[in-house]
């Protein structure tokens, strides 16, 4: 008579461990992909409770930023290497299951945490925010893409450059081929130069400091932050860089207002059209698309140091809001307004000084704001070209004979910088406006590799800036 082997008693029930770090991680990814939030905008508040609520430090937020920014820029390479060790589209799988094996997956290939440590903290992870069904398949998930490291994926899952140049290009280093294929025309040359920029676009950027003039200075800001903290700009006169751990609300200039975050190219755009060359009189100034005040502020402040006035005029009254906020306290005279710059409430040819920086596609911010590719596509550009052409239209309108225009836009796609200038001035899509270009690169002294002119265009892996593109125009009739 065969005796069957005695039972082995059932595993005690575990109750998963909870992991604020990953959880908060979890949440930040969540929002972007359920409410099209974006990261910088999400986190904070989310660290500044962990702080309060659950005791979270210095590296606790540091590791949670990690997660969060270094999963959403490299999500196309993740998504790539997770399809090859799931039986089923990508499609198929719950996007909360997705979110759980990237961040599983940038530990894994992105980060120095040990593999066993990276996959158990994501079961654990999946444990909580998906249930015990779904951890049993994260962990099998996570243990295949264990087993190789990041260059061996990317030989399994992306195409051979010689075969395909922006299928690869758009895998190894997690943009969207559209977006590879747009940058790569913008920029020209060969595949050093796109390599560069793809991979700085999936750098951390640095956070940099403008001291508005008349109201602080680089050596107060550098001064304040201690010498291991503040470092010089690159090149705008008033730029403070942070090393890693500086915090810029600590600053009482930055809380008061005479200082504030604003990238190196932001500033440059900014300066470039307050130093352009003027005939005449130089007293009142327009920003045309002043949300949400860092380049209207930096201008304000620019103005009053000639004794220029500065209307700042944005559409939305809550980024109106947000333009007054950064303007309070400044010394000369300005005035916010909500109003629609292709419906202008002023009378044509009022201005001497106008900037446009005009609402784009934002792909010159990448670094910044890296959910943006994937949430952008090639028809949104249509969307956006008739009011870039109404805004510069109506600023030449603006800005009197002799007066100065700076077309501005954080983006490089040839579709929102030149094309836009080009059809406004030969009358493509409304009347002609009779202009002459200003060559820009004399405005920006000292900055390298500005190109054959006359307009510029900032490149991150070129100048460690925003991809920022100025076109400065004078009005001739």
């Amino acid at each position: 008579m065969n005796q069957q082997a005695p039972r082995r008693p059932a595993k005690p029930y575990r109750r998963p461990k909870k992991d604020p770090v990953r959880i908060l991680a979890f949440e930040a990814l969540r929002a972007v992909d359920e409410r099209d939030a974006y990261a910088n905008l999400v986190l904070p508040p989310l660290l500044r409770k962990a702080r309060e609520n659950s005791g979270f430090e210095a590296r606790d937020a540091a590791l949670a930023t990690e997660l969060v920014y270094g999963t959403l820029r490299r999500q196309g390479t993740y998504d790539a290497i997770i399809s090859a060790c799931v039986d089923r589209p990508l499609r198929e799988v719950d996007p909360p299951v997705l979110d759980v094996l990237a961040l599983g997956a940038h530990q894994l290939l992105g980060t120095r945490i040990p593999s066993h440590a990276a996959v158990s903290a994501s079961v654990e992870l999946a444990r909580v925010v998906l249930g015990d069904g779904r951890a049993r398949f994260v962990n099998a998930v996570l243990r295949k893409i264990a087993q190789n490291d990041l260059d061996t994926w990317l030989e399994r899952v992306a195409p051979p450059y010689d075969e395909d140049a922006e299928d690869h290009l758009s895998v190894v280093h997690s943009h969207p081929r559209w977006v590879v294929s747009a940058l790569w025309d913008a920029l020209g040359g060969g595949r050093a130069g796109i390599e560069d920029l793809l991979e700085a676009d999936n750098e951390r950027p640095e956070v940099t400091l403008v001291a508005r003039p008349g109201r602080a200075t680089t050596g107060e800001l550098t001064a304040a932050l201690g010498e291991d903290a503040g470092l010089p700009g690159r090149w705008s006169p008033y730029a403070v860089r942070l090393s890693e751990g500086g915090e810029p609300g600590a600053l009482d200039a930055v809380r008061e207002g005479r200082a504030g975050v604003q990238d190196e190219g932001s500033q440059l755009v900014a300066i470039a059209l307050a130093n352009a060359p003027l005939d005449g009189p130089d007293a009142r100034w327009l920003d045309g698309c002043a949300g949400p005040g860092g380049k209207a502020a930096l201008l304000a402040a620019l103005a009053a140091e000639r004794g220029a006035s500065l209307l700042a005029v944005e559409k939305q009254p809550h980024r109106a809001r947000l333009v007054e906020r950064a303007l309070a306290g400044n010394p000369g005279p300005y005035q916010v307004v909500a109003a629609d710059g292709t419906r202008p409430p002023w009378v044509p040819g009022s201005f001497d000084r106008v900037l446009v920086d005009v609402p784009c596609s934002g792909l010159g911010a990448l670094r910044r704001r890296p959910e943006a590719r994937w949430r952008r596509r090639p028809e949104d550009l249509d969307d956006f070209a008739p009011l870039q052409r109404g805004l510069l239209r109506e600023a030449l309108h603006a800005v009197r004979i002799g007066g100065i225009v700076g077309y501005a836009t954080c983006s490089p796609h040839l579709a929102e910088t030149k094309a836009v200038v080009e059809d406004v001035l030969k009358g493509r899509g409304g009347p002609a406006v009779r202009a002459e270009w200003i060559d820009a690169r004399a405005l920006m002294p000292g900055v390298p590799a500005l190109g054959d002119g006359p307009d510029v265009q900032l490149w991150p892996h070129l100048h460690g800036t925003d991809a920022m593109y100025l076109a400065l125009l004078r009005r001739t009739a």
